[in-house]
């Protein structure tokens, strides 16, 4: 090349000179969903939570090992449940779903949806991930697919181990409840399963609720503890009947509505209004965190 001789640029070197973006850098190729998911698989958090959704049925088998049929098992209506729980795998399976829905799973998704972000904030890692860089939308938007994922990996697990060891302890048997006639087992194995996709949807609500104080704070048990406490108030107020229409807005007034894929028909009248108020309060939730998280000043 000629000494005082230029080259001329070509239009791809234009265009990214242009956008201030270096050569090869594709916003949609940093922090990869499988790297977050490998990332957090590793992590001691997730390690635990999954193993004690594996845990968890064991011991519950182990303990109906000790009855020893000398009172009536609390009596009422849980007594009832723990009867038909030990008459088959279908049975053990709901009544092992129906013992953790009202916490345990709420506990669990507020831990993977609150403590994603709020951890790496915590850390100080939050800010080395944007400036890698990682746009803010892309970083949010990983980090909550990765947790739901985890979130209903453990739903999975929980009624999956349930299935098998009550299978094997108990046989395979039609489903009985106090709500409904008997269900053939392959009918059974579909309600059940439809449970699991409406329990999904209604915690929902809490994956939101978390992520949006994980977004919020920079302590990860700030944010789980605060989803989990917010759940807890909207339970006690839907309690309370002088509320009047004003608990069938609250996010879980219909959380227990999975009872009525049960029954004989199937009631959907209020599974159908649980789904909607779930969808939308996620939705505002989600949609408050990228808009605070896309506006906020990183310092950690």
């Amino acid at each position: 090349m000629m000494a005082g001789s230029t080259v001329e640029p070509t239009g791809e070197t234009t265009s990214v000179a242009a956008s201030g973006a270096a050569a090869g850098y594709r916003p949609a190729r940093t922090l990869p969903f499988g790297a977050e998911f490998r990332r957090q698989a590793s992590r001691r958090r997730t390690q635990l939570a999954l193993g004690f959704m594996v845990l968890l049925p064991l011991i519950i088998l182990i303990a109906f090992q000790f009855d020893t049929n000398d009172d009536d098992n609390g009596g009422g209506e849980f007594g009832s449940l723990i009867d038909l729980a030990t008459s088959g795998g279908l049975n053990f399976t709901l009544f092992t779903i129906f013992v953790s829905a009202s916490f345990l799973l709420v506990v669990v998704v507020a831990l993977f949806c609150g403590d994603t972000v709020a951890s790496e904030a915590s850390w100080g890692s939050l800010r080395y991930l944007l400036a890698i860089p990682v746009p803010r939308a892309r970083l949010l938007t990983v980090k909550l697919l990765v947790a739901l994922a985890y979130s209903a990996l453990a739903l999975v697990l929980l009624a999956g181990t349930a299935l098998a060891i009550g299978t094997l302890r108990y046989g395979w048997s039609p489903l009985r409840s106090t709500v409904a006639a008997q269900l053939a087992p392959g009918e059974g194995l579909l309600r059940l399963l439809a449970v699991l996709g409406y329990l999904a949807i209604v915690l929902l609500v809490v994956a939101g609720l978390a992520f949006l104080l994980s977004v919020t704070t920079d302590a990860a048990l700030g944010a789980v503890g605060g989803a989990v406490l917010l759940w807890i108030l909207s339970s006690i107020l839907d309690q309370i009947t002088a509320l009047g229409v004003i608990r069938s807005f609250l996010p879980t007034h219909y959380s227990t509505a999975w009872l009525g894929l049960l029954s004989t028909p199937v009631q959907t009248d209020d599974i159908v209004r649980g789904t909607v108020s779930a969808i939308c309060y996620a939705t505002v939730f989600w949609g408050l965190a990228f808009w605070r998280f896309t506006r906020k000043d990183i310092t950690s």
